[in-house]
Parts: structure tokens; C-alpha cells; sequence
């Protein structure tokens, strides 16, 4: 045990080796998560798909990602988050060692193999982000939540750039199957320092992080999980971020899974340079994040929704634009790709991660995040299908069209939310002044 003197010193170096660790865990979750975008185009010559037909592997993953998440949740109450991340990196590393090897043929098979692996990635893949944000509301306070995370969030930004950037360098040099496989390797590496430094809370090393918007854990800081309750209003709370959750993934992952494939085939430009190109939306919303998390922190009592819908509201505005002119040019598109990421990808950590870790204590941050990724992973599941259809049958112009609805329903429903939050703050009349 460390001396009291000593404890500053401590925390202060255990919360900088959590924080590296947990970066990285997620960035290299995201470095294997992306390839698959990048891959789309020529994955459909060389097993002979349709836009139908390549979109199934990924919509199978988004189903088995979305019940990984409550899966996930679960876990957060029984498993400590760092065994529960050793083990989602390594199989998601594994999983595409093996994608590697089932595109790198002509197999009949290949498909349906291609299909069962991908659902074995989408289940570890789901462990990523609760127990991360769980080891991370462990190691910080409230007060303080929204800057940090805005800087921790550029992790699946900066991973989605370099997954994808990755993937279109081996794509162009070694081919399909290393696009995969070179993810893997790196991710490995990963999970070997995030084994060195991650530790699971500050009473594991014999220090205490005191916050004084949390109450202590009944029983002390080592109390069961399962034990503790649930706050009043937390299940409401957490279902209505969820769906406003869905929104948000539903327009990132239909521009993160489609933009590459529309920048190829409407602008005809090679499958590397439009995998390149499509990491505007993460390149430019990483801004967004770190933006919306100092914001939030500035107003009182870290109040967040105001900043979540004036970001979607925007949002909405570029969406919008994208619909009418952004398919007659690809600077623009891309332009357009960069500003929804930034007004998007704001919102989306906010919602996901640091409301997530505010709605009760640190102790359930991973059940939060877990039920609040679970709800909106449904919104990726929709779109896959129903992007890889509309495409085909009604063109580009129809696919945008449906995500300027989706915006708007969830700029609507952020506004409600917020409505409701600030009546829930309001003093009574009876309160004291």
C-alpha cells in the first residue's frame, strides 16, 4: 500500500496508463472492424455479388454485435471489463485471420463460411464498448467526464481512419486477404500492452477516486455489482438515449459502410482512392467528439442534451445538402462526408458513452453503455438491408433521402428528451429559492 503522500502521484499515473490502455483497445477494434467497408467492391467481382448479397455478411454481423451488447451488459455485472476486453481482441483478431483466408480463394463455401465468421466478430466485437466505457467511469469523475472522453472518443475516430487507410494500403499492395489479416496482427500487439497496463479500479491498487456527485457504493467500494440499485427513472432514461442512439447509428454506419462503394461506383474512382476518401467521416468527426465533450462539460451540472441536439440539428442541415447537391461532385460529397461526421460523431459519443456513465454510478456504467449500444445497434442492422435494396432499385438520390428522414426523427426526438430534462431540473414551486 502506498503512502497517502504518495496516492496523487499514483492516481495520477494509473488513470494515464487506463486511459492509454482503454485508447487503444478501442482503436484497434475499430482497425479490424473497418476493412470490410473497404473490401465491398471488390469482394462483389471476386465472389460474383450483388449490392443485396454484400451487404448480407455485414448485416449479420450488426445483428450479432447488437445482441453481443446486452450480452455485454450482462457481463458488466458478473465479469471484470478488463479479462471480458483480452478476451473480445483476441477473437475479433482471429476472426479476421480467418476472413483473410476465406476471401483469398474461390471457394463455394467461401460465402457462408464468410457469413458464420462474421457473426463470431460481431459477438466479440460488442465487448469493445461498455466495458471500455466501464473501465474508463471507473478511473474518472463526473465533473470532468465530457473533455476527457471527447479526447479518449478520438479513438474509434482515428481507428476508423486508419482501418480503413490500412485496408486500402494492403488491398492495393498485397490484396484482399491482407487487408484483413494485417488488422489482425496489429491488434494483437494491442492487446498485449492493454494486458500490461489496463487495471480494473483504483481500490485494486490500493488507491480511491472520490467523487462527490456519486454516492459510495452500499457496502463499501468492493460491493457486489449485482447488489447495488438501479436509480429511480434510470430504465426510462436509458431506453430513450437508446432510441435516439438508433438515429445516430443508423446514419454512421450507412455512410461509413456505403460511402467508399458510392464514391467508386458514381465517381468512378478506384476502390483504394475511394476507401481513402470515405475516411473524411471519421477524419473530421473526431473533431466533433472532443468539440462536444468540452462543450458539454462548460454548462452547468454537465447538462449534455443541449449540446446533443443543437449537434443533430446541424446534422440535419449537412444531411440535407448531401441530398440535394452532394452527389454532383465528389469534393463536395466529400466535404459534406466530413461536416455529418463532425455533427454526428459529437453527439454519438456523448449519447453512447459519457451520458452512459452520468445516468447512475460508475459501478453500472457498463450495463448503461451495454443497453444503450444495444438499442442503437438495431439502427446499423436496419440500414444494411434496406441500403443495399434501395440502392439497387430506386438509385443514391433514395438513399439519401432516407437518411434525411432518419436525422430528423432524431433531431425530434433529442428535442423531447431535452424538453423533459429540463422540467425533470426545473425547481418546484414549493422548493426553496
Amino acid at each position: 500500500m502506498s503512502s497517502v503522500a504518495d496516492e496523487p502521484a499514483l492516481l495520477r499515473r494509473y488513470r494515464a496508463e487506463v486511459f492509454v490502455a482503454t485508447w487503444l483497445s478501442y482503436f484497434g477494434f475499430y482497425l479490424v472492424r473497418k476493412t470490410y467497408a473497404v473490401v465491398k467492391g471488390p469482394l462483389k467481382i471476386r465472389l460474383g455479388l450483388d449490392d443485396v448479397h454484400v451487404a448480407y455478411p455485414w448485416t449479420i454481423y450488426l445483428v450479432a454485435y447488437m445482441v453481443g451488447q446486452f450480452f455485454a451488459a450482462w457481463l458488466g455485472r458478473h465479469v471484470q471489463s478488463r479479462r471480458a476486453l483480452i478476451y473480445g481482441m483476441v477473437v475479433a483478431a482471429a476472426s479476421n485471420v480467418v476472413l483473410g483466408y476465406l476471401v483469398d480463394g474461390h471457394r463455394a463455401s467461401a460465402y457462408l463460411w464468410i457469413c458464420v465468421t462474421m457473426a463470431i466478430h460481431g459477438v466479440a466485437q460488442a465487448v469493445g464498448w461498455p466495458h471500455n466505457v466501464g473501465l474508463f467511469a471507473n478511473w474518472t469523475r463526473r465533473a470532468e467526464r465530457g473533455t476527457l472522453f471527447g479526447i479518449w472518443g478520438t479513438c474509434y475516430q482515428i481507428g476508423a481512419v486508419a482501418g480503413k487507410g490500412l485496408a486500402a494500403f494492403l488491398l492495393g499492395w498485397l490484396g484482399i486477404a491482407w487487408s484483413f489479416i494485417g488488422s489482425s496482427l496489429v491488434l494483437l500487439v494491442i492487446t498485449a500492452v492493454f494486458a500490461a497496463l489496463a487495471r480494473e479500479r483504483p481500490e485494486a491498487v490500493g488507491l480511491s477516486l472520490h467523487d462527490e456527485s456519486e454516492a459510495p457504493a452500499p457496502g463499501g467500494a468492493d460491493a457486489g455489482r449485482r447488489q447495488e440499485p438501479l436509480p429511480h427513472g434510470w430504465v426510462g432514461m436509458i431506453v430513450a438515449m437508446g432510441l435516439i442512439y438508433f438515429g445516430l447509428k443508423f446514419l454512421r454506419y450507412a455512410l461509413d459502410s456505403w460511402s467508399a462503394l458510392i464514391l467508386s461506383e458514381q465517381f468512378r474512382l478506384s476502390a483504394t482512392r475511394a476507401g481513402y476518401l470515405s475516411a473524411a467521416f471519421d477524419l473530421i468527426g473526431f473533431l466533433g467528439v472532443i468539440t462536444a465533450g468540452i462543450w458539454s462539460d462548460r454548462i452547468a451540472g454537465a447538462f449534455r442534451t443541449p449540446v446533443i441536439f443543437w449537434m443533430i440539428l446541424t446534422c440535419l442541415a449537412a444531411t440535407c445538402l448531401m441530398w440535394f447537391a452532394g452527389l454532383t461532385s465528389a469534393t463536395l460529397f466529400v466535404v459534406l462526408l466530413g461536416v455529418i461526421g463532425f455533427t454526428a460523431m459529437g453527439p454519438d459519443s456523448l449519447v453512447s458513452g459519457v451520458c452512459a456513465m452520468d445516468a447512475g454510478s460508475r459501478r453500472q456504467a457498463a450495463l448503461a453503455a451495454g443497453i444503450i449500444n444495444g438499442l442503437g445497434s438495431i439502427g446499423p442492422i436496419v440500414q444494411e438491408p434496406a441500403i443495399g435494396w434501395l440502392k439497387q432499385t430506386s438509385g443514391v438520390d433514395a438513399v439519401f433521402l432516407l437518411l434525411v428522414a432518419v436525422v430528423a426523427l432524431t433531431t425530434l426526438g433529442t428535442g423531447l428528451l431535452w424538453f423533459v430534462q429540463r422540467r425533470q431540473r426545473a425547481p418546484k414551486s414549493g422548493d426553496a429559492r
